[in-house]
């Protein structure tokens, strides 16, 4: 198991390597009269004094010059205080995800996350059960910052009850087929995933003693680490590919949470 002391707190020289954008100091020149621009790294300086650390940074490439400095990107926070200890030693560490960009097609968004220890893999919860909090590019001050983070702090409780509800879930191996079969078809987005040709024995298989199990949540996490990962195989007519980890934070965000969402399904 990784200890929670060893995830690396990421300097400001850390997030500028890796996502520029946080730190542009002015809007797009698309933005109108009423866009308050808002640079990412100010949110991030205020949230360290909320005892939230940037653990993760990334963004999505810009695909014309004009967009570069101002592309979508994500920022991760953990709060060292907070973590849920499972009684089987199941660790997780509540995050804060938050999305932005510098062009006004996008609010601060923030949303509730999970991070495993025992696997090292991001969960994100599920929209249907946790609100997608935004701060508007028409004025920002701290306090308002403080009582967004404050809400999500407060549905943490639904964290944990989810998760037990996920552990006390039992799953046959009729009910473990269809689960990856419909996780497949949200990774390729089809509802047709028999087509794909995946191997349903070999991606509910736990590939570490701690995923052994029957329950949902060994299951969902077994699934959803292969899944994002990209440890399967496909067939793309007649060729056997091997998939590709899910590099693109959008995309990853938003297959972990239909597959949070897809896991809450099977729970009674």
């Amino acid at each position: 198991m990784i200890n929670i002391n060893k995830v690396k707190k990421l300097s400001s020289e850390d997030i500028m390597d890796k996502a520029p954008s946080v730190f542009t100091e002015v809007g797009h020149s698309d933005t109108s009269k009423h866009y308050t621009h808002i640079p990412t790294y100010q949110v991030i300086e205020d949230m360290k004094q909320l005892s939230w650390d940037v653990v993760d940074v990334q963004q999505v490439g810009a695909y014309k010059e004009s967009n570069k400095g101002f592309q979508k990107h994500l920022v991760v926070f953990q709060n060292d205080d907070l973590q849920i200890t499972g009684t089987d030693g199941d660790t997780v560490h509540p995050r804060v995800l938050l999305t932005n960009s510098h062009d006004a097609r996008n609010a601060f968004q923030f949303q509730a996350g999970l991070f495993r220890m025992i696997c090292s893999n991001g969960l994100v919860v599920s929209d249907h059960n946790f609100s997608k909090l935004k701060i508007r590019h028409m004025g920002y001050d701290f306090s308002e910052l403080k009582d967004t983070i404050t809400e999500i702090v407060s549905q943490l409780p639904l964290t944990v009850e989810s998760m037990n509800k996920f552990k006390a879930t039992e799953l046959n191996e009729q009910a473990k087929h269809e689960f990856a079969l419909a996780a497949i078809g949200l990774r390729f987005n089809d509802d047709n995933a028999i087509e794909f040709g995946v191997n349903v024995e070999e991606l509910i298989k736990p590939t570490r003693k701690e995923d052994v199990g029957d329950d949902l949540w060994s299951v969902f996490n077994v699934v959803q680490e292969k899944l994002v990962e990209g440890e399967f195989d496909y067939s793309n007519g007649t060729k056997i590919r091997k998939a590709r980890k899910i590099k693109n934070f959008k995309q990853d965000l938003a297959l972990n949470s239909d597959l949070f969402a897809l896991a809450s399904a099977y729970v009674a």
